[in-house]
């Protein structure tokens, strides 16, 4: 047994020179180094953007999404949505631990989400059981190998794995939220009443305090009902994200004319950029988590308006972002509730 680079280096058939996650193509023989695991999938959480491309592509026919994405794996030997670039992540059971692999406490058995993305985990599918049209998530029989360098949680005893897959793939968002707003902060949640949103709508209200807004931004009366209903947002506004002047427009009318000090954006949609952007003061914070951001829209839109807010990237690892969500469905019935009637 051979031990493999730490980032998975090994792994790479084309382009040459490449990490896992940028290789057209990666080794998914399902044989591990001794350094890596190996993992019995059971569940794909497939990225919100890519999911909602593969679904809108094809008609929402469940056997036509099977096939593409079995093309998609068989092709990479990962699941990258080659228009959205982006993958999601899993659930699974370990059945086999290199002997070099540095995580000396797991065992064979642990049932586990992976925390990186399905965009450099090699994964070879052998059925694909059903697919969930309304929660991303696909069931499948299948295998991955997980690197050194992989991140990975342990699937919690006091919830339901579908659960915490639901909360785990989106983990990254209320973290930075956790870090990146303060106390008194005026707050834009951009999509609010998706999974990430309401989680990030929660984690802002525990953030900024009584004295802090937190203004949600979604499209329909449905989801103005839902936020209502869970009460972690002091104002709602009601717009298209598309259409940023309308938002501005609203946002400013909910925060006493006023931009807000931290955005963010947590829409499965193109084009949301300059909204963002529009509604954040200039010595502000702008935090796109969705993976239908494009760089260049946001970064060449705050120059062409003269804005000079800080714009992040939304990278889905914060240290123990893990806990911080999983914590929050703890600490809120009425979301573990919305989440329980969604997934499970």
């Amino acid at each position: 047994m051979k031990k493999g680079n730490k980032f998975g280096v090994h792994r790479v058939i084309e382009p040459s020179g490449v990490l896992p996650q940028a290789a057209q193509k990666i080794d998914n023989t399902m044989r591990i180094y001794r350094n890596e695991i190996l993992i019995d999938v059971l569940t794909l959480n497939i990225d919100s953007a890519s999911f909602t491309q593969i679904k809108k592509t094809c008609s929402s026919d469940k056997r036509k999404m099977k096939d593409m994405i079995f093309d998609i794996v068989s092709k990479r030997g990962k699941m990258q949505n080659p228009v959205t670039g982006s993958g999601g992540m899993l659930i699974g059971v370990v059945k086999e631990i290199g002997p070099d692999f540095p995580d000396k406490d797991l065992k064979v058995g642990d049932k586990i989400a992976t925390l990186v993305s399905l965009t450099l985990t090699p994964l070879k599918i052998e059925e694909i059981k059903d697919i969930k049209l309304d929660t991303d998530q696909v069931d499948v029989k299948a295998q991955a190998i997980l690197f050194e360098s992989g991140i990975y949680s342990i699937l919690p005893s006091d919830m339901g794995e579908k659960l915490a897959l639901a909360a785990l793939d989106v983990a990254g968002a209320p973290a930075q939220v956790d870090k990146l707003v303060k106390e008194g902060d005026s707050v834009a949640i951009i999509g609010a009443a998706g999974k990430s949103g309401i989680l990030c709508c929660y984690q802002a209200m525990k953030k900024c305090g009584p004295n802090g807004k937190v203004i949600a931004v979604v499209r329909g009366d449905k989801h103005k009902q839902e936020l209502l209903d869970l009460g972690y947002v002091t104002d709602i506004v009601l717009a298209d994200a598309t259409n940023a002047t309308d938002v501005y427009e609203k946002v400013l009318d909910a925060n006493d004319g006023e931009q807000v000090d931290v955005t963010i954006n947590v829409v499965n949609v193109e084009n949301t950029e300059m909204s963002s952007i529009l509604i954040t003061k200039d010595t502000g914070v702008v935090y796109f988590f969705s993976m239908a951001t494009s760089f260049t829209k946001a970064a060449l839109g705050a120059e062409g308006i003269g804005s000079d807010v800080t714009m992040l990237i939304g990278n889905g690892y914060s240290k123990n972002h893990d806990q911080i969500t999983l914590n929050i469905v703890r600490e809120s019935e009425k979301i573990k509730n919305v989440f329980e009637n969604k997934y499970l």
